[in-house]
């Protein structure tokens, strides 16, 4: 062999080496990005001959089921999903086929409710026979509140997220709108129409501008930080210039000088960018960063549909820290500027704040129970940190507790039992279109916080406090009814 071609060999040997080591990295040490896409529908056409696990609320309302009907293509017997309650489930719950792949719990929790099918309806086929099954999911959702939140919405684009602050677990989960998977897995022409609307969720996708609810985590940096007390006197005169930009209070109030109290409870814009430039950007971010913004929420489910919350430039630039040139902390501290967030970060924060200051992992899964009754795995809570000092945050739940008595949020109030929240009104566009994201988040009961919920209304006239706070009232209602068993 002369040394032109011998080299040559060499070349194609060595490229053909690469070749197969790349595919083999990619398609067997390394699949998991390819397994666990939405898009692969390779694993649920294997697994359509294994019915998978129910996926099921707290109260035992089976939320997803398996139905057995006959291949068209052969005799064995295959198995669809069927979604007892419709559209009002699917930002938790998701949905399994083979067209439009899989999306929420039932893509996240797929090892279970599928019992491994994947891999044993291949390897022991002619074992399994029909007679496998996959585990039941049980998850936090409380049917209750998911309802409230839905009717509140009443078809309205918005997001509601209900959560129990002191285990981290969601009572509540509704997008809006929705749509319907069994009309989606059995209407072609319906199926065609979705797009990308199968891993929709507006809890932990959508993108909105927070308002004065951010003020609640500007509050919290300002106590904790030893800086301020709620009695701290703060200037809350209209029309102050930040960043070279006069900054306007609600209805051009100019109220003076105001106690952080007083700021909190009629939303004073002024006096919240004074705290949050007195603060400086560096302390900012710091209580940001506990209470998770900056990155997706740790919650068990697609990481395609998790979302972080944060100052968001767009383009390249993406999401920054609030110590970046291009943020105007002023503006961002009362919930404006670039700030993007989900309405699952504020119900965190919100959380945060009634758990005492403690963050808790937000949770969907409660246990995992195979077919013959047997529990496989029960969800413990967890705490992700303290984001303040247990003082500081009693100090903030008394400060939303007059917000909802005598401020902006009075439409709350619950009926013998004292609640907490902060309304929000982000503009959108002109002002004088009066089109806002309208947000209320609260807790209660103020004394002994069971349930926390942050609410929006997408796009929407007039005020947080009169649309938003009146669904969060109705979740509150019907979670705290549940968790009495009323």
């Amino acid at each position: 062999m002369n040394t032109p071609i011998r080299n040559l060999y060499l070349v194609v040997l060595a490229m053909f080496a690469l070749l197969l080591g790349f595919t083999s990295w990619w398609t067997v040490f390394n699949d998991e990005p390819l397994r666990t896409s939405a898009q692969n529908n390779r694993d649920l056409i294997r697994a359509e001959r294994v019915p998978r696990g129910k996926i099921v609320a707290a109260d035992g309302t089976v939320l997803a089921r398996s139905v057995g009907k006959k291949s068209r293509s052969t005799s064995n017997r295959i198995y669809e999903r069927r979604y007892p309650k419709g559209a009002d489930y699917i930002a938790p719950v998701g949905l399994s086929d083979v067209n439009l792949g899989q999306s929420g719990l039932e893509r996240s929790q797929n090892e279970w409710l599928s019992g491994k099918a994947v891999k044993l309806a291949t390897a022991v086929d002619r074992l399994i026979q029909g007679d496998q099954r996959g585990d039941d999911v049980h998850i936090t959702i409380d049917p209750a509140a998911q309802q409230a939140a839905i009717d509140g919405l009443a078809g309205r684009p918005g997001a509601v997220v209900a959560m129990d602050p002191s285990t981290g677990a969601i009572l509540a989960m509704a997008s809006v709108p929705g749509y319907d998977p069994n009309k989606a897995i059995e209407d072609p022409s319906y199926r065609a129409t979705l797009k990308d609307a199968a891993e929709t969720n507006r809890t932990t996708q959508g993108a909105y501008p927070p308002g004065s609810t951010f003020k609640v985590v500007t509050a919290a940096a300002a106590l904790d930080s030893g800086k301020y007390t709620p009695d701290t006197t703060v200037d809350g005169t209209n029309a102050q210039v930040f960043s070279g930009t006069p900054l306007n209070n609600f209805g051009n109030e100019s109220p003076g000088p105001v106690s952080l109290r007083y700021a909190l409870t009629h939303s004073i814009n002024t006096a919240f960018g004074n705290v949050a430039e007195d603060l400086g950007k560096s302390t900012m971010q710091r209580y940001m960063k506990r209470f998770g913004f900056g990155e997706a929420p740790p919650l068990d489910y697609p990481d395609s549909q998790l979302r972080p919350s944060g100052a968001n430039l767009g383009g390249k630039r993406g999401f920054v820290p609030a110590t970046s040139r291009f943020v105007d902390i002023a503006r961002l501290g009362i919930g404006q500027d670039k700030l993007q967030v989900t309405p699952l970060q504020m119900a965190m924060v919100v959380s945060a704040v009634a758990n005492d200051g403690v963050l808790m992992k937000p949770e969907l899964v409660d246990k995992i129970v195979d077919a013959d009754g047997r529990v496989q795995k029960e969800v413990e809570p967890e705490e992700i940190g303290r984001v303040m000092k247990a003082s500081s945050a009693r100090e903030l739940q008394s400060m939303m507790g007059d917000v909802v008595n005598e401020g902006t949020g009075t439409a709350f109030a619950l009926e013998g039992i004292a609640a907490g929240g902060k309304t929000g009104t982000a503009e959108l566009g002109d002002p004088a279109d009066g089109i806002n994201d309208l947000w209320f988040i609260g807790f209660a009961p103020l004394d002994d916080p069971k349930v926390a919920v942050a609410v929006v209304v997408e796009r929407t006239p007039g005020q947080g406090g009169a649309v938003a706070a009146p669904i969060a009232k109705q979740v509150m209602q019907a979670a705290l009814g549940s968790s009495s068993g009323g």
